[in-house]
């Protein structure tokens, strides 16, 4: 199973490039709920180059996306699985066109 802490302090940073910056110009913040470690918030900036990925919440992301932490996990491993979970109502996203946005950092 993915790690999810690994996740966004490994994974996430090294795909900002500046061609994804420049395509997606926002942020998204991820809730992860139910955590062994009770709930995770982490943020992804495009907003301004070069990008950050950021531990904690920010003031006005461009997305928020909810889902618990087990689900976030099996989505690492398997993205085609997003699509299932924001059906059955298990991941949300406050910006559904940004949060299509991660098929290109999930890819």
């Amino acid at each position: 199973m993915a790690d999810t802490v690994e996740f966004f302090e490994k994974y996430l940073p090294a795909k900002i490039t500046p061609e994804l910056q420049a395509s997606v110009k926002n942020s998204i913040q991820f809730d992860l709920t139910g955590g062994p470690n009770g709930p995770l918030t982490w943020t992804l900036d495009l907003s301004t180059a070069p990008g950050s990925v950021t531990q904690g919440a920010i003031a006005a992301p461009g997305c928020v996306i909810t889902v618990a932490q087990s689900d976030w996990e099996k989505m690492l491993d398997n993205p085609g699985l997003a699509m299932q979970l924001f059906m059955m109502g298990k991941l949300k996203a406050t910006n559904v066109a940004l949060a299509l946005q991660l098929q290109k950092i999930l890819a």
